[in-house]
């Protein structure tokens, strides 16, 4: 399945707490995610993504997102489009970000070495 065209599963009643920082997350998005293993077969899954007001901050489409729940306590049937419009683009950064090898690797040795 084309990753435009599958299915986004919104959570905006009780959001996990951002995986970052552990701060209280605003919404959260799941969709499917795919990467090659080692031996370069495509392993599809599923990847969940948290707005966080925090660690979010200053990146424009979830400040977009973010500003939309500070005007709208509530999701009404005329807000509707607005929100779709602001949590797709929302969860097209979110699928983009990538993992920084680097740091991930640098906390693996760190663990290892019993230093983290």
């Amino acid at each position: 399945m084309s990753e435009l065209h599958d299915e986004i599963v919104l959570q905006l009643a009780d959001p996990p707490n951002c995986a970052r920082c552990g701060g209280p997350g605003r919404v959260s998005a799941r969709f499917s995610h795919s990467w090659k293993n080692a031996s370069g077969e495509e392993v599809p899954g599923i990847r969940e993504a948290t707005l966080c007001p925090v660690c979010d901050r200053d990146e424009p489409t979830a400040d977009g997102l973010l500003a939309f729940f500070t005007v709208h306590k509530t999701l009404e049937p005329s807000e509707l489009e607005t929100f779709h419009n602001l949590a797709a683009a929302w969860v097209a950064v979110a699928r983009a970000r990538q993992v920084d090898q680097q740091q991930l690797d640098d906390e693996y040795e760190r663990s290892h070495n019993g230093k983290l």
